[in-house]
C-alpha cells in the first residue's frame, strides 16, 4: 500500500472515531450530586427511585440503577400529586454510623406538599455484599398554609465542631437550615432553625403559592476559613425560556450570615453570580461542589440549545481569586460526559 493511501486511510479512521466520540450519548441528568469510594465516582440525580451512575474518570459514566425499586411507602401520603420521581438528592458519608446517607425529596411541581427523606447503605458499590439501601423515612415535611417554606432540595454539611446541618428550600420563604439529631434522621431537639438566603415576597401573596422568589437548591462548601453557600436563581426546566443561573455568598459561620462580594446579605437578595447560561446553554444550575484528588469541582446541569434544551451533566474546575470561587464558562463546552454500556 502506498504511503499516501495509508495516510489517507488513517486520517479517515481517525475522523470516524472522532465523529463517533462527538456523537456519543451524554448523561442527561437533573440535580447531580457525587461521592467517591475506593477510586470510583458515584453520581446521583432526580429520577424514578433516584438514578445512580458510576465512573472511574468522571467522564465515562455507566448507569448503575436506582436506589428505590419503586418509591418510598410514605411518598403519596405527603404529596398526593407525587409523580414517581424522587427529586434533588444529596449524598454524604456518616463516619460514626459508617454508612452513606442519601437524602431525597418528594413533591408535586410548584407546591409545598413536600417531604425530605433519607435512605442509607454501608457502601455505594453494587457488587459488595454490604450494598443495599434501607429507607429511614421522613426527615422533615412542609404543609401548605402552615409552612412558608418548601421541603425539597436537601443538602447536609458537617461543621467544624462535627455538627450536621441540613439546608434546603425552594421559592416561598427561601433557604432554610436546621440542626440534625445524632442519627441525622430528624431535627435535633430542642430545634434550631435559620434562614440563610431569600428573595423578596409580597405579604399579600397567598401563602400556598410559590411566589416570584426564584431561589432554590442550596449547597454549602467549606474552603479554608469560609463556608460558601451556592444557590440557583431563576427558572429551570423551560428550554429556551430557562433563566437558571448560579450565585454564591460566604460566611465564617455555617449558619450565616452569608454575604456576597459586595457585602450584601443573602437574606436581603444578595448573591454574587458565578455562572449563567448563554446561546448554546440556555440555563445552568442546581450544583454541588467537592474536592477530589486535591482539585475543587462544581457539578451541575445545563440545558443544551442544540438538543432542544435537554439537560446535560457538567463538571467544572473551581479556581479561587481573592477568596471567591471562579468558574470558567468554557467548561460548558469543553466538558462532555459519555454514557457507556
Amino acid at each position: 500500500m502506498k504511503i499516501r493511501t495509508r495516510l489517507a486511510l488513517i486520517s479517515t479512521l481517525m475522523f470516524s472515531l472522532f465523529t463517533l466520540s462527538a456523537q456519543a450519548e451524554q448523561v442527561s441528568i437533573h440535580d447531580p450530586v457525587m461521592a467517591k469510594e475506593d477510586g470510583t465516582y458515584y453520581l446521583f440525580s432526580t429520577g424514578p427511585g433516584i438514578t445512580i451512575y458510576n465512573s472511574t474518570d468522571m467522564i465515562n459514566w455507566r448507569l448503575q440503577g436506582r436506589a428505590f425499586e419503586t418509591e418510598p411507602d410514605w411518598a403519596r401520603d405527603v404529596a398526593p400529586g407525587f409523580n414517581g420521581h424522587l427529586w434533588a438528592p444529596d449524598i454524604i458519608y456518616n463516619d460514626e454510623q459508617e454508612k452513606y446517607y442519601l437524602y431525597y425529596s418528594v413533591s408535586a411541581f410548584g407546591q409545598n406538599t413536600s417531604g425530605i427523606g433519607v435512605t442509607t447503605s454501608k457502601t455505594l458499590n453494587p457488587e459488595s455484599d454490604d450494598y443495599g439501601w434501607e429507607d429511614q423515612g421522613i426527615v422533615v415535611q412542609s404543609i401548605p398554609n402552615r409552612d412558608m417554606w418548601n421541603a425539597i432540595d436537601p443538602h447536609v454539611i458537617v461543621d467544624d465542631e462535627g455538627t450536621a446541618w441540613m439546608n434546603f428550600g425552594s421559592f416561598w420563604g427561601g433557604m432554610k437550615m436546621f440542626k440534625l439529631n445524632d442519627t441525622w434522621t430528624k431535627p435535633a431537639e430542642p430545634q434550631e432553625w435559620h434562614t440563610v438566603a431569600k428573595l423578596d415576597r409580597s405579604l399579600l401573596l397567598d401563602d400556598a403559592l410559590a411566589g416570584p422568589g426564584e431561589i432554590e437548591a442550596p449547597f454549602i462548601f467549606k474552603k479554608d476559613d469560609y463556608y460558601y453557600l451556592f444557590i440557583s436563581l431563576g427558572k429551570c426546566c423551560r428550554g429556551a425560556e430557562s433563566t437558571y443561573h448560579l450565585a454564591v455568598g460566604r460566611s465564617e459561620n455555617v449558619t450565616g450570615p452569608y454575604l456576597d462580594k459586595d457585602g450584601v446579605d443573602m437574606n436581603h437578595e444578595g448573591g454574587t453570580v458565578i455562572l449563567e447560561g448563554n446561546e448554546d446553554w440556555y440555563g445552568v444550575g442546581h450544583n454541588s461542589a467537592y474536592t477530589f484528588n486535591g482539585t475543587d469541582y462544581l457539578v451541575f446541569h445545563a440545558y443544551e440549545a442544540a438538543d432542544d434544551g435537554l439537560q446535560k451533566l457538567k463538571i467544572a474546575e473551581i479556581t479561587w481569586k481573592d477568596g471567591w470561587p471562579v468558574i470558567d464558562e468554557s467548561a460548558l463546552d469543553t466538558y462532555q460526559s459519555r454514557l457507556i454500556d
